[in-house]
């Protein structure tokens, strides 16, 4: 596939020296990371190496990666190791597909309080989910779930939510059999909705009697306890955004489905249309309209481009991807094999496993860079490091 003839790189390194000095210190160290990362991949900063086709003779130079988790160019390698590993974990039932997401007052704060109420989105839309299915008067059995944090809508607002992937069914509290759901139906929204509400509130306040919450700005005179249970108040009365949808034709639909969410970043470069005098324009999906209407066209300044994108910078640290509950670390491998054995199939072989020798010699061959004139296999004939200069060709 060849490069987009526009990329997020080509913004930041045509505008983000201005912008940079402009905002100077208004910008995070982590937003400083994202953007000097974004700017240096895949280019001679990062260094490289001179690859040599052994069929035709093409040479070729291939930079290096910035490896950034924000990087549009850096994540579809990572997609699919992990994809590679989760494979092994489908089971042969329905999935669904669940989002929670924050109202946007609390989106606001959240954006002041990134770790805190991000890392709670994540506890709280497991902990409905796992106390809801646990419930005998709804599924009754412990089930497991993966949880992915988006924190933007299509025109790069920040709106944080989670993305959860759940097998419909679970094990019974005993542990003797395999307690699956109603076919096309998993848990009443209604009342993950109201528990995901009132547990939310609950513990903001909790973190706020800790002095956990930071507030700027227009949010400074929240700091106040009577203030900021006044200012919850109204948030008791809305209907906070909780739905499921349809679940998923089979097991490969799962995985295709986490292909294009697990580590998606805020705008890919195939939504970029044109970088011009009038700023940056790309493609967004309007949900308010209906049809063909809801894919449209947005121009922005380079500038509040920069700015909207550098929005979904995470915390240091911080993983949005979890698993909970028969999916978490610690258990999944147990849990997942007595499911397994209470809906009496077999494991998935992992795409890694090879039962045999020749399997194995074969893998030992295959070559890592392929020409793509020839096919032919290429080898590795020169290394440059971070910012030395290329030896012109003979």
């Amino acid at each position: 596939m060849g490069r987009p003839s526009l990329e997020v790189a080509d913004i930041f390194r045509q505008h983000a020296p201005a912008w940079r000095a402009e905002q100077r210190g208004h910008l995070s160290l982590a937003q400083l990371k994202v953007m000097s990362a974004i700017e240096q991949c895949r280019s001679a900063a990062l260094g490289g190496h001179v690859l040599r086709c052994e069929g035709c003779g093409a040479d070729q130079i291939a930079y290096n990666s910035c490896r950034n988790r924000h990087c549009p160019k850096c994540q579809s390698t990572a997609a699919q190791r992990w994809l590679d590993a989760r494979q092994a974990d489908l089971l042969p039932v329905e999935y669904y597909h669940v989002v929670f997401t924050l109202p946007a007052p609390i989106a606001d704060l959240a954006y002041q309080n990134k770790a805190a109420l991000y890392g709670l989105l994540f506890d709280l839309a497991a902990e409905v989910l796992i106390t809801i299915a646990g419930d005998p008067k709804h599924l009754g059995a412990r089930i497991g779930a993966t949880l992915v944090l988006h924190t933007w809508g299509s025109a790069l607002t920040h709106h944080p939510h989670v993305h959860g992937i759940v097998p419909g069914g679970g094990l019974a509290q005993d542990g003797t059999s395999w307690v699956a759901c109603r076919a096309g139906f998993f848990l009443p929204v209604r009342v993950l909705s109201r528990l995901f509400r009132r547990r939310f509130l609950e513990e903001l306040l909790r973190l706020h009697a800790g002095g956990q919450l930071r507030f700027f700005s227009a949010h400074a005179n929240l700091a106040d306890a009577h203030t900021f249970k006044t200012w919850l108040a109204p948030l008791r009365k809305i209907e906070w955004v909780v739905y499921a949808k349809r679940p998923f034709a089979g097991p490969q639909a799962v995985l295709a489905y986490l292909s294009r969410y697990t580590h998606r970043v805020a705008i890919s470069n195939g939504r970029l249309l044109a970088l011009d005098e009038r700023g940056v324009t790309f493609r967004w999906k309007d949900y308010r309209a209906k049809g063909r209407t809801r894919h449209k066209a947005m121009t922005l300044s380079a500038h509040e481009f920069m700015r909207r994108f550098l929005l979904h910078v995470l915390p240091t640290g911080f993983h949005r991807i979890r698993h909970y509950g028969l999916l978490a670390n610690g258990a999944r491998t147990a849990c997942l094999a007595a499911a397994r054995e209470l809906l009496n199939v077999m494991p998935m072989p992992s795409p890694s496993t090879h039962t045999g020798e020749p399997d194995a010699e074969q893998d030992a061959e295959r070559p890592t860079f392929i020409c793509r004139h020839c096919g032919h296999a290429m080898t590795i004939v020169q290394v440059f490091l971070r910012g030395e200069a290329i030896r012109a060709p003979p």
